[in-house]
């Protein structure tokens, strides 16, 4: 009986990983932000800097872990760079919101 053959290595592996270190990084920037200004207590709350400090490796690191999902590392840059833009753009409606116009 023949071994089932096992699929070669996707060249994707090299944009998907840079997709989840320089756009996971960022959309993890913009997560923060948002927690920082909408989380409790918003922008001036004490103490908050340093949850916000261990919140970014937790989140880059969630999405350079399911980068790889991804079918091609296309799909990652596109969906990871769709939600940066989301990510950054609610932040700026928050903060302008926030901050009174």
């Amino acid at each position: 009986m023949a071994k089932p053959k096992r699929p070669p290595i996707q060249p994707h592996w090299w944009s998907k990983t840079l997709a989840g270190c320089v756009l996971g990084f960022s959309l993890a920037l913009a997560l923060m932000g948002l927690f920082a200004w909408l989380g409790p207590g918003g922008i001036e709350a004490p103490n908050k800097v340093q949850f916000n400090m261990w919140l970014v490796p937790v989140i880059w690191m969630a999405v350079f872990a399911f980068v790889y999902l991804f079918r091609t590392g296309l799909r990652a840059w596109l969906w990871l760079g769709a939600a940066n833009v989301a990510a950054f753009s609610a932040l700026l409606v928050a903060r302008l919101i926030l901050e009174g116009g």
